[in-house]
């Protein structure tokens, strides 16, 4: 096997494993978005998200917990959901932050990611993600002043 093809085993069209399990399990979000229809409420939602933290292992799900907790206390305005079987913190349905574990995509740090909705411009270059690998209490506050300013 040459080293290209050693390079490309667990890949479809440049998706490793992880991309392609991650896009299944958005496309059944959207298929149970679906079922529910206008029965949805963010409290399924927040059901939804806490099941997938549950199921986390070791220090993503602690931190996940945690960030969950910040974003809910310091921006309830933002709804909770699952995005690419992530926790993610939408407004008027656009995602705004979310949480990828490190175990995710076998990654040695979880990620707290902003995206395009977020309210984080500054000048002509922010960050839009976020490293973690524990949280400390001027970690926490960081991070709440974040998801407000993001969220406004």
């Amino acid at each position: 096997m040459t080293e290209t093809q050693k390079a490309a085993k667990g890949t479809y069209d440049g998706f490793t494993d992880d991309e392609r399990a991650a896009m299944k399990e958005h496309a059944q979000e959207l298929k149970k978005a679906a079922r529910r229809g206008s029965r949805a409420t963010e409290a399924d939602a927040e059901r939804d998200v806490l099941a997938k933290i549950a199921e986390m292992v070791g220090e993503d799900r602690l931190l996940a917990e945690r960030i969950h907790a910040i974003i809910r206390a310091g921006a309830p305005t933002l709804a909770p959901k699952l995005w690419y079987g992530m926790p993610a913190y939408a407004k008027a349905g656009k995602i705004v932050c979310f949480f990828q574990p490190a175990a995710k995509f076998k990654a040695r740090y979880a990620t707290l990611g902003f995206n395009d909705p977020a309210n984080l411009d500054d000048g002509t270059m922010w960050p839009t993600a976020y490293a973690l690998t524990d949280l400390t209490a001027d970690d926490e506050a960081r991070i709440s002043a974040l998801v407000k300013q993001a969220a406004s």
